[in-house]
């Protein structure tokens, strides 16, 4: 008889793009502990692959994720919760490559935190963010309290966590944490579209852009707009004479017919 597929499916494309999906479809894609050691070490793997340059990340399925799977509740909540190397939303935030999420249906409570770990969202028509922590008396640890008030405002967060009230996908791109709402059938092609406009960009720039966003959004405006002049001066203090010709010859061959080579 042949193997089980596995419950984290990791791919990674000759482009550049790896995609990485929760298989798990019969229970909603929901998070067993081994599940969540598999999905961080993805990630890990995928951060330190120097050929990977996007991921994509979904569901199997009609879930993206709908959460843990409280039947092995204790087993996941009392375990090492604080080991980053077995978090997956820690390694998601670690990871230095751009992911792009592809939400279709349910993403609930961890399924919503994983979400929110991604750095662009897709979501289809008729997926649903629902944050049930209040609701089952789960206390939330992959960032929920704080990232959503951070992205929706307060008001907003509250009243998504505090009632377990359904955020539809169009309710989501209207607060500004979905990018993009297409349908179902059209999902993964988004995602992928995203993925491969990335990978034309300067690489080593499209990696220390997304680290300047996500550290800076961590501080306050004055302080992360130092962040932003310390690390300019940095890469600039670190590119050689043969480096800006590069770039001089890149941006005047913008204009011309022939393509001009990528940096």
């Amino acid at each position: 008889m042949a193997d089980p597929q596995p419950l984290i499916l990791v791919k990674r494309d000759p482009d550049g793009v790896a995609s990485v999906t929760i298989n798990r479809p019969k229970s909603l894609n929901s998070l067993t502990r081994p599940m969540m050691v598999d999905l961080a070490r993805a990630f890990r793997g995928l951060g330190a692959d120097g050929s990977v340059r996007a991921i994509v990340l979904s569901g199997s399925g009609r879930a993206f994720c709908s959460g843990v799977d409280l039947t092995a509740a204790e087993d996941v909540f009392k375990g090492d919760v604080k080991d980053p190397e077995t978090d997956p939303v820690a390694q998601m935030e670690r990871c230095p490559k751009p992911i792009i999420g592809a939400v279709g249906g349910f993403a609930v409570t961890a399924g919503f935190e994983i979400a929110l770990a991604c750095d662009i969202l897709v979501a289809a028509k008729g997926a649903k963010f629902i944050d049930t922590h209040a609701r089952f008396g789960i206390f939330p640890s992959w960032g929920l309290s704080q990232k959503l008030a951070r992205i929706i405002g307060p008001n907003k967060a509250r009243e998504v966590s505090l009632t377990a009230t359904p955020l539809t996908a169009e309710q989501a791109e209207r607060l500004g944490f979905v990018n993009h709402v297409v349908e179902e059938g059209q999902l993964l092609k988004k995602a992928r579209e995203i993925a491969e406009a990335i990978i034309k960009n300067n690489h080593d720039l499209v990696l220390r852009y997304k680290s300047v966003i996500n550290d800076g959004f961590k501080l306050d405006l004055g302080h992360a707009l130092a962040l932003e002049k310390e690390r300019a001066h940095e890469y600039y203090n670190g590119m050689t004479k043969e480096q800006f010709k590069k770039m001089q010859e890149f941006i005047a061959g913008r204009g011309s017919k022939k393509p001009a080579a990528r940096l």
